[in-house]
């Protein structure tokens, strides 16, 4: 007898609905920089020590022991290929606003979609954000960086089947961090393995081993060049302090000058200047006591055991450990030390928010509440967008003005094997293609002695400011040239070409080593 067997066709499965939130934030955030930070940006001065230690075609600047080369290594290889500034800017944007997405994108499993993608705005909106990321620099690195760790780090015990990979995740941005800025790597992993120690959970070998692994493996490089270069671990560490001034327990200064510098100017030392409006400060004020309520909601919640706290508080506790010793230790700020504060601290801050909208009962509350939210929302954005154009103009002014000096250097007949030194040598001696020296400060790499012997033997330019500068006393006899555009004067131990008669500079060069 023949039976026929039902078949039962199985249930059309949903399509996974993408959410192109983040995605569009990290979108915004390459047209923000393609906008207002590549077009007509040269080289400041930071990045032309970071860049001429991979740069195939110019010497290497004095690299000072506060430093990494972390960001070095990154954009060592588009250098390979091409010399050209504007290349640069926009392989950084891409590669910035790829590392936008990817850092928050590690929170999505944690907080869902929404969070994350409103966390990412709230930090790409940041003026000092938006400037850094085609920059030559390691703050914008270490702060995405430190988000996917911290990440990884809590997904590493949020699901048991994500637990290998997250423990990678961990170690390798963990490694990201510390090898782009060896200080904040330590202060990234501090409140990592304090909450091992703290809560049972994480109290695994697993867990301890890769925040020691990622911090063992990022600063290795770190390490083996303070024995290299600085005579050891402590010595580097001594150095790095007297470089920043020396560090220690500047409790009232480096706030003050953290406030005083939020708004620019990039680089505040000293920072005499007077802090911003209470306009383009209030929503920095305002940031402890926003972070202060969504640390005291996360707790409550806890205790009604709706969701877990550790998704606040350990991004809190990890942004606090990266920015006190940039407000505690410091007496000068740059806004660009606190981008990894903001970044870790963004994530509580768009939960705060989310909560706000979440927790009212009806539609039409939630509608009032999320327009009152994006109202504020935009006018913060809009006060960020005209400090971003303050700040672009400023640092493109001074920018130009480097490249103006190197120009005129050339002109003077300085190139290539050349000496620069005196104020501001650093970056104009990059832009000249020539070697930087600093015979006193942060930067001390030669003697006067040493600068003398070699101006006998090559170009050499000693850089002065009439407003501020100093003339060193080997050089008082030297000829003054202004260069134009800039302000500043350059003095050179023999007179540049000119009409006949005039002092060759050989001639000059060794009468000058022979009176020496």
């Amino acid at each position: 007898m023949a039976t026929t067997e039902r078949v039962t066709e199985p249930a059309p499965t949903r399509p996974v609905r993408r959410d192109p939130r983040l995605a569009a934030v990290a979108l915004g955030y390459a047209v923000l920089q393609l906008c207002f930070a590549v077009a007509h940006m040269e080289l400041g001065w930071d990045e032309s020590v970071y860049l001429s230690q991979v740069d195939p075609h110019n010497p290497a600047a004095y690299f000072s022991a506060p430093r990494s080369r972390g960001v070095s290594f990154l954009v060592a290889p588009v250098l390979v290929f091409t010399s050209s500034t504007l290349a640069l800017r926009l392989v950084l944007v891409l590669l910035s606003s790829a590392a936008l997405y990817a850092a928050f994108k590690v929170w999505e499993p944690l907080l869902g979609r929404g969070r994350p993608a409103l966390a990412a705005l709230l930090l790409a909106g940041l003026w000092i954000t938006v400037l850094s990321g085609p920059e030559v620099m390691p703050n914008l690195w270490v702060a995405l960086a430190a988000v996917a760790a911290v990440g990884w780090f809590l997904r590493a015990h949020h699901d048991v089947t994500d637990r290998g990979t997250a423990l990678a995740g961990v170690v390798i941005t963990l490694a990201a961090a510390t090898l782009f800025r060896a200080h904040d790597g330590v202060w990234l992993a501090l409140p990592l393995l304090a909450g091992c120690a703290a809560v049972r959970a994480w109290r695994r070998p697993g867990t301890v081993a890769a925040v020691l692994g990622g911090l063992a493996l990022g600063g290795a490089q770190w390490a083996v060049e303070a024995y290299v270069r600085f005579g050891g671990i402590a010595h580097r560490l001594e150095l790095s302090s007297d470089t920043e001034g020396g560090m220690g327990a500047h409790l009232g200064a480096g706030f003050r000058a953290a406030y005083r510098a939020l708004n620019g100017p990039q680089l505040c030392r000293p920072c005499r200047i007077e802090g911003p409006s209470l306009s383009h400060s209030l929503w920095w004020l305002l940031l402890p006591a926003v972070v202060a309520t969504a640390c005291a909601l996360a707790l409550w919640a806890r205790r009604r055991a709706e969701e877990g706290a550790a998704v606040t508080l350990l991004p809190v506790a990890c942004a606090l450990g990266l920015a006190l010793p940039y407000l505690l230790l410091l007496d000068y700020s740059a806004p660009r030390f606190l981008l990894p504060a903001y970044a870790l601290l963004a994530l509580p801050v768009a939960g705060l928010a989310t909560r706000a909208v979440r927790s009212m009962r009806t539609t039409g509350r939630r509608y009032a509440v999320a327009a009152v939210l994006g109202v504020v929302l935009v006018a913060h954005l809009s006060v960020q967008l005209e400090e971003l154009r303050v700040n672009t103009a400023d640092a493109r002014d001074t920018a130009v003005r480097y490249r103006r000096a190197a120009e005129a250097l050339r002109r003077l007949g300085i190139e290539p094997p050349c000496l620069v030194t005196g104020p501001r040598a650093q970056p104009i001696a990059y832009a000249a293609g020539c070697v930087s020296a600093q015979t006193a400060g942060n930067n001390r790499s030669t003697t006067a002695a040493d600068i003398v012997r070699t101006s006998g033997r090559e170009p050499t330019a000693v850089l002065f400011d009439p407003r501020d500068g100093h003339l060193p006393s080997y050089a008082r006899d030297w000829l003054p040239r202004p260069l134009p555009g800039t302000g500043w004067i350059a003095y050179v131990p023999w007179a540049p070409p000119g009409p006949p008669g005039q002092a060759s500079r050989s001639s000059a060069a060794r009468s000058l080593s022979t009176s020496r």
